[in-house]
């Protein structure tokens, strides 16, 4: 009886313990999910990419002056004399024979940053700010060479520049792919924070694509950046470069939690111009252009505010070749999504001056394929052309139609078209309520209405009659040389 009792005692035992054990084993995955993963460990990729990060110094020429702008001891000491400042009683020197003439200028100390090395007989990038004006480049490697630098080309626009020295057997870094680069990942920098060679921090990547520039579109991190660490590289856990340090957000000139930096491949495309030619070719074609607006782009039928509107087209440009005409909305160049306005300066940057690229424009409700020659960036010129010939036409009858919507239009003269460079469209005269609201002022030219070129007066007042008085429309204006879309709702 006992051994049963004991028997039984020991089989609920057993069962009370794998039940336990069941509830712990289900529970597992859940507290093991809860938990906070363990932080990286850099150790190995310090020892693995250390040896590619280099420290730069740069000197300059500086004239030698004396105390009080260039005078010597002598000359100061008897301009205080003169005006009655006391002076140490000093002898005064005797004139010396054959006086030496002024000292050539000096090699003074001018910034210092970071580098990293690209192949491994001695090319090595960097920002263009850190070699910028600089007489004199001083490379310093890990094992405390140092060597005098040639600078192959700089590029101000990217801020990427390219030093060579005369090494063999260096070590190169691994370039890496900036398209898997993930928001939250943990990345690295080594660099010379207020020269302090060979110093690592880490962090992670807090946003991708951020704006900042014309042409490049920057790396966020939290990494700890600070002077010196300009040009330094911006490793993936893998040891790969995927981007290089550039720029801080501060109010106090230290690291105040936000860094940029240059997406590797954008700074080897630049590189590789420079070590090619020297200096970097961009590619242009003639346009201004804006934000597409959410209330734009859901008039329009765009899903989301993407691409670029062009406000304005210059005379005799790639694009007004194109026949790109103010107020197209471009969303795809050579073959790419213009995801945000900054992207088409970058995209046709990219093109090689002289190439044909096909672009998507969407017009009036409709896209359109062109095809655009692109030509290379130079020199901003004066393109306002002034009508000085003094004729003046007669306005003709002003229309009335349109004060249901606030404003007042006539026709355009012949001499407002060839002012304004456009075929058709009706100019207003007067602005109230609504069309205050909308932002329209006088003088401006209303090119089309709802989607619907506006060639007359005419015309105009028929779209509008048709338009639902309670729903928004979408009209596409100019003002001066910039064209725009705005929303005008009914007055009533």
């Amino acid at each position: 009886m006992k051994i049963r009792i004991a028997g039984a005692l020991r089989a609920f035992l057993t069962a009370a313990v794998m039940g336990s054990a069941l509830l712990v084993v289900t529970g597992l995955p859940t507290m093991a999910a809860a938990q906070p993963r363990a932080l990286p460990d850099f150790t190995d990729l310090v020892e693995q990419v250390g040896p590619s990060v280099v420290n730069i110094r740069t000197l300059e020429k500086v004239a030698q002056r004396g105390p009080m702008g260039g005078l010597g001891d002598e000359d100061m000491l008897e301009f205080f004399r003169r005006f009655g400042f006391p002076v140490p009683d000093v002898p005064r020197a005797a004139p010396k024979k054959n006086a030496p003439s002024p000292q050539l200028p000096e090699e003074q100390p001018k910034g210092v940053g970071s580098g990293f090395i690209l192949s491994d007989d001695g090319l090595i990038m960097t920002n263009a700010h850190v070699v910028e004006g600089a007489d004199q480049v001083l490379v310093t490697l890990t094992d405390k060479r140092e060597f005098k630098a040639r600078i192959v080309g700089q590029d101000k626009r990217t801020d990427v520049a390219i030093v060579k020295i005369e090494a063999t057997g260096l070590p190169a870094v691994r370039i890496g792919d900036v398209s898997k680069l993930r928001v939250g990942e943990w990345v690295m920098a080594i660099g010379s924070p207020f020269g302090l060679e060979n110093t690592v921090t880490a962090g992670i990547v807090s946003a991708k694509q951020r704006d900042t520039g014309e042409y490049l579109p920057f790396i966020q991190t939290d990494v700890a950046i600070n002077p010196g660490n300009s040009g330094g590289p911006l490793l993936n856990m893998r040891g790969e470069v995927v981007g290089m340090n550039s720029q801080i957000y501060s109010r106090s000139g230290g690291f105040m939690g936000i860094s940029f930096a240059i997406p590797i491949d954008e700074a080897i495309r630049v590189s590789d111009q420079l070590r090619a030619t020297g200096k970097v070719s961009r590619g242009r074609i003639g346009v201004k252009i804006d934000q597409v607006g959410k209330d734009v782009a859901e008039s329009l039928g765009l899903g989301s505010a993407t691409g670029a509107m062009v406000v304005s087209v210059e005379p005799d440009s790639p694009a007004a070749k194109a026949g790109v005409e103010a107020g197209d909305i471009i969303t795809r160049f050579d073959g790419k999504p213009i995801a945000r306005t900054s992207d088409l300066p970058r995209i046709v940057g990219a093109v090689k001056p002289g190439s044909k690229a096909a672009m998507t424009v969407l017009r009036r409700g409709a896209e359109r394929e062109l095809s655009v020659v692109v030509a290379e960036v130079e020199a901003d010129k004066s393109e306002k052309r002034a009508d000085k010939s003094g004729a003046q036409e007669p306005k003709p009858k002003v229309s009335a139609v349109a004060q249901v919507y606030g404003l007042t239009v006539s026709e355009l003269t012949e001499a407002q078209k060839k002012e304004l460079d456009v075929k058709a469209g009706v100019h207003v005269d007067t602005v109230a309520d609504a069309a205050v609201r909308a932002g329209l002022n006088e003088g401006d030219v209303i090119l089309a209405v709802a989607n619907k070129d506006v060639a007359s007066v005419k015309e105009f007042e028929t779209i509008l009659l048709k338009q639902d008085k309670n729903k928004p429309v979408l009209v596409l204006y100019r003002r001066a040389d910039m064209a725009r879309y705005t929303i005008l709702r009914s007055a009533n």
